[in-house]
């Protein structure tokens, strides 16, 4: 049994390959320091067997700061970077094609694929911690998903400001687009929690759209792949596929793409395995 786990800011993913077949595992980040004591526990919790496991492959957060090895069970640190882009090849079926990734989670990062090289672009601070943070100033919640309900039921309509409302005409662009995010809030007295959820993932949604667009047009992609539990939120994708559209970049949204960075974690845990076993039939040969 191999076992994978991404620590992340919000959420800590367990990935368990066993038998042919995977198993995807969530549990809260702890606040406490990344050591062998804690993976060992969320193993416990998740009534997952020590004893069973060959291999454990870590990334995110400060997990290359762990000792090499867990009673006897040899840990590999696997770079966020390379994490990102070995999960988005295993879920998206990339092969040596140049790629454009788009990792948003708490943040956002941008990921350069082609073959076996992943180069980091950039990122913003913007994401569903972003979300979650100002959730919990304005609405008392700081669940992503709860405010992404909220924002389904109301109109960002009534707090943004778009194109046609403030001009005749800017080149080619749609009067529909938004011209300035939460812009009537300036002269509005009050509004709705739906409304103001609609106007807030709205307004992250087209930050990372914008973001990712960039990028695409930098490395002459039309295509961006999506990982990352943010870009599940249906408020936020909406406001990403309407920045895309600007640039005729097409935004891929793979299912189970929250988990791609444990899947890249434990992709590379596949590849040390493979790895090993030429090293020692190599001697073995000699």
């Amino acid at each position: 049994m191999l076992a994978a786990f991404d620590f992340g800011i919000s959420n800590t993913d367990v990935a368990i390959f066993s038998e042919n077949s995977v198993k995807y595992f969530t549990v809260p980040s702890s606040k406490e320091k990344i050591t062998t004591n804690l993976i060992e526990k969320i193993l416990f919790d998740l009534e997952l067997p020590i004893t069973k496991v060959e291999v454990l492959g870590v990334t995110g957060g400060k997990s290359s700061d762990l000792e090499d090895s867990l009673g006897g069970i040899e840990i590999i640190k696997i770079n966020e970077i390379e994490a990102i882009g070995l999960g988005a090849k295993k879920l998206y079926g990339l092969e040596d094609e140049s790629a454009l990734i788009v990792s948003a989670g708490t943040g956002t990062a941008c990921v350069h694929a082609q073959g076996e090289s992943f180069n980091h672009l950039g990122g913003i601070a913007v994401g569903g911690g972003m979300l979650e943070g100002l959730g919990s100033l304005l609405f008392n919640t700081s669940n992503g998903g709860e405010i992404n309900e909220f924002g389904e039921k109301g109109s960002r309509l009534e707090l943004d400001l778009l194109i046609g409302d403030v001009v005749n005409k800017i080149g080619n662009l749609s009067p529909e687009l938004t011209a300035v995010n939460f812009g009537r809030a300036a002269f509005s007295s009050t509004d709705t929690m739906e409304n103001t959820a609609a106007a807030l993932c709205n307004m992250i949604g087209e930050v990372i759209g914008t973001i990712a667009y960039l990028n695409a047009l930098l490395i002459a992609s039309e295509k961006a792949c999506f990982i990352g539990r943010t870009s599940c939120l249906s408020e936020i994708r909406n406001g990403i596929d309407q920045r895309l559209g600007l640039a005729g970049v097409q935004g891929q949204y793979q299912q189970n793409r929250e988990y791609a960075n444990v899947i890249g974690a434990l992709e590379g845990i596949k590849k040390y395995k493979l790895c090993s076993f030429f090293i020692c039939s190599l001697y073995t040969n000699l």
